[in-house]
């Protein structure tokens, strides 16, 4: 089957690049002018040195997003519940992408990936995982056709075609995985520049044809594309963690033991009816 040729990136899509860059650069100022007890400051590729822990966290809906003046997501709340707890100070670092948090957590310059990385046995095998954070999965985003039908009615019609996901993330795994259960091959293309929500949006507008992102962002954002449509699961329900090097043993108790008292605590269930349910 020959592989149709891909195009060249459109206005469209330069633009959303744009855009994705002045949010990051935003959040940085934003961050940097935080009067928090432990300020947080922009991305740099330089540790911080000390007992301070240096989060990469993803700019993402469910992870990180500012709306007006105002920071939010679920993964920057229950951070700063942590960081509420004592102990090491923590900096966060807005990333776009799973493979510039993932290099700079290899290199050192980060101590935990902060993202929507399901716990595969691909990652276990190099990195650390943090308890449990919450459960997702991942969904196939598509459009309606003009007869209001669906392209992909289920995982076998994704023979031959091609899917959009970030580059390194696991969902390349899984998609290889299901590639060889249908007995067909589905051309995966691996984005080195956006992340999930833009992948979605990409999706939306008709710039690409299939995209895959967990279920937890794609239902965030489907309120506003009601041509799009996440109803095809591509995986089981999943563990969604924190990476952490393997050899960064004192990194890996502090995170574990916060995570565990917040998720103990109603502070934890605010955060699930705020954001997860």
């Amino acid at each position: 089957m020959k592989l149709p040729t891909l195009k060249g990136p459109s206005k469209q899509r330069l633009w959303m690049y744009i855009t994705a860059l002045v949010g990051v650069i935003m959040l940085m100022v934003m961050l940097r002018t935080c009067s928090q007890p432990n300020p947080m400051a922009p991305r740099s590729y330089e540790h911080s040195g000390g007992d301070t822990i240096d989060v990469a966290i993803d700019y993402a809906p469910l992870s990180l997003y500012r709306y007006a003046d105002t920071l939010g997501g679920f993964n920057y709340d229950l951070i700063n519940q942590m960081r509420a707890l004592g102990g090491r100070p923590m900096k966060l670092h807005p990333v776009v992408t799973i493979s510039e948090a993932m290099a700079g957590l290899d290199e050192g310059y980060y101590d935990v990936v902060v993202a929507d990385i399901p716990s595969t046995l691909e990652y276990q095998e190099r990195y650390a995982f943090s308890e449990p954070v919450f459960l997702d999965r991942q969904v196939l985003v598509q459009t309606l056709q003009p007869d209001s039908t669906l392209p992909i009615q289920t995982q076998l019609d994704l023979a031959g075609k091609q899917v959009w996901v970030m580059a390194n993330s696991p969902v390349v795994t899984r998609l290889r995985n299901l590639s060889a259960e249908i007995g067909d091959t589905i051309y995966i293309q691996e984005d080195t520049v956006y992340g999930p929500e833009q992948l979605f949006i990409m999706t939306a507008v008709g710039e690409i044809p299939l995209a895959v992102v967990n279920e937890r962002t794609a239902k965030s954002l489907i309120g506003d594309y009601p041509q799009a449509d996440i109803s095809t699961n591509v995986s089981f329900t999943q563990f969604q963690t924190w990476l952490m090097r393997k050899d960064d043993t004192a990194t890996q108790d502090t995170i574990n033991a916060l995570l565990r008292r917040i998720k103990a605590s109603p502070a934890y269930e605010e955060l699930e009816s705020r954001y997860l349910k």
